[in-house]
């Protein structure tokens, strides 16, 4: 099954995971995170299988997050609160964010990437 790679062309982590799952020939289908962003429900979903904090889905680097000021708030928001914040701006959201349905990565470090996708 391919995986789902979503992703931000303009990202310079993103396309470094995109050469990795290249060069290691893996079938993935790219969705451009911003213009397709996953749903509440994906998100949950994502969030659910991962295993990691929610808080950890979040891009605590990008502008839309310091723009929103939610350094504070992600501390202290409900998991339903941080769920809606996510799904209301694809660059809110950690990227690339990379599932087989079963598995989730959130972020780029290739050794994640060679546990969990080869």
């Amino acid at each position: 099954m391919a995986l789902t790679f979503y992703w931000y062309p303009k990202c310079g982590t993103c396309r470094k995971a995109k050469k990795w799952l290249d060069e290691h020939e893996i079938a993935y289908d790219a969705i451009h995170i911003v213009e397709n962003p996953p749903s509440r429900k994906e998100l949950e979903d994502l969030y659910k299988k991962s295993g990691l904090e929610l808080k950890k889905f979040f891009n605590t680097s990008g502008q839309k997050y310091r723009e929103l000021g939610l350094k504070d708030r992600v501390k202290t928001a409900s998991e339903s609160e941080l769920l809606d914040l996510l799904a209301s701006d694809g660059m809110l959201i950690k990227r690339p964010l990379t599932t087989d349905g079963t598995k989730v990565t959130v972020g780029f470090k290739e050794l994640e990437f060679e546990q969990n996708w080869l």
